[in-house]
């Protein structure tokens, strides 16, 4: 993993929002939809969008379209390389 890869990744998850939604794949396990999200969160729809968007961008959460709506899947081989790095700076 490249040291922008790593950083993107740290700026996306330092952000309280962002983590309640990812420790919400922790529960379900599955996937989420945006509007369980909006509905689990006491944050306005851009608000959540925006903090999606940015998981998105970090390679966190993969959106899959499914008819009108998106779901998000947590992208577990990235998330365990970014464990992976942060574990290794233990020594």
């Amino acid at each position: 993993m490249d040291s922008k890869k790593i950083e993107k990744i740290s700026r996306a998850i330092s952000d309280p929002s962002r983590i309640q939604i990812l420790q919400q794949f922790r529960k379900r396990r599955e996937c989420l939809y945006c509007a369980e999200i909006h509905d689990m969160l006491d944050l306005a729809q851009p608000s959540i969008s925006h903090h999606l968007k940015q998981l998105v961008d970090a390679d966190l959460l993969l959106p899959e379209k499914e008819g009108r709506n998106l779901k998000y899947v947590l992208n577990k081989p990235v998330l365990n390389e970014y464990i992976a790095f942060l574990s290794s700076l233990e020594g």
